[in-house]
């Protein structure tokens, strides 16, 4: 009984028992009715049964947070002639009869040719730590993130190093359909000595990815964002993207991981150097 509403007749002001039921009486003396406890969860919610391929991928996400020393390095790349070529390249290729190119290069594309080149020249980033050593491949496989049906996978690019803007673009578009489907081959998704994640085109800023292990680094790449930058005596409007390499302590340090970006920052803002 909630006695806000009761009359107090007794003396000296009280509330005595001819007030509470008066008060019962008028129907005004019902108490609200209690809130949830704070933090309880409701009763109102469904279950999900967990699937093989979640419950690799939380295993995985688990492992990988806790025992692989995170760190993370974040550089703004300059896309302006990134696009321009992206722009030149796409308008140059072949249409079948139905006008459908022969190729459509991504942003995507460009970065993941640039992460092979800058592997090459950093091998120490392509690398996984072992129990008593330090692997150190001899090849140059990307993997890939994309959201499946199942949820994420990682698809591989092998020898990405060795391979056109073209023949990256057309396989990274054959992996994904393949992932989308379910009917990706283990030889397809499992292995691959660097990661890629790119979440620009849901327009995320910019992400620290976790570690994909055994793998020492990912990458993980935001949207595409017009800023005012100086130009000749005035300013211009110039598009930029914010990357950000997770790494692996144990295997990469520091400066190792900050030469890399250095290079993959060099190739993606020289992008016509990646066709050479």
């Amino acid at each position: 009984v909630d006695l806000a509403g009761a009359g107090a007749t007794g003396p000296h002001g009280r509330v005595i028992a001819a007030d509470v039921q008066a008060l019962i009486a008028s129907g005004k003396g019902a108490a609200p009715a209690a809130a949830a406890p704070a933090g309880v969860a409701g009763t109102d919610y469904s279950e999900i049964p967990h699937t093989q391929i979640r419950k690799v991928i939380a295993s995985r996400l688990v492992e990988s947070k806790t025992t692989v020393p995170h760190y993370y390095l974040t550089m703004d790349v300059s896309v302006k002639e990134l696009m321009a070529l992206r722009g030149a390249l796409n308008a140059q290729a072949k249409k079948d009869k139905d006008g459908v190119p022969s190729y459509k290069l991504s942003v995507n594309d460009f970065i993941i040719k640039a992460c092979a080149l800058a592997l090459r020249e950093h091998p120490d980033v392509n690398s996984s730590w072992m129990d008593t050593v330090i692997r150190r491949y001899n090849y140059i496989d990307v993997s890939v993130a994309v959201a499946s049906p199942t949820g994420l996978i990682t698809p591989i690019v092998q020898d990405a190093d060795m391979k056109g803007l073209v023949a990256i673009s057309n396989e990274v578009k054959e992996l994904a359909g393949k992932a989308q489907e379910g009917r990706l081959q283990p030889h397809e998704f499992q292995g691959g000595t660097f990661s890629v994640s790119n979440l620009g085109m849901f327009g995320v800023s910019s992400f620290s990815a976790i570690i994909n292990p055994p793998q020492s680094c990912i990458l993980a790449v935001g949207a595409a964002e017009d800023r005012v930058v100086p130009q000749g005596d005035g300013f211009g409007v110039e598009s930029f993207v914010k990357v950000t390499l997770s790494c692996d302590h144990r295997t990469v340090d520091g400066a190792v991981g900050a030469a890399f970006l250095q290079t993959l920052k060099g190739l993606l803002q020289n992008p016509s150097s990646m066709l050479l």
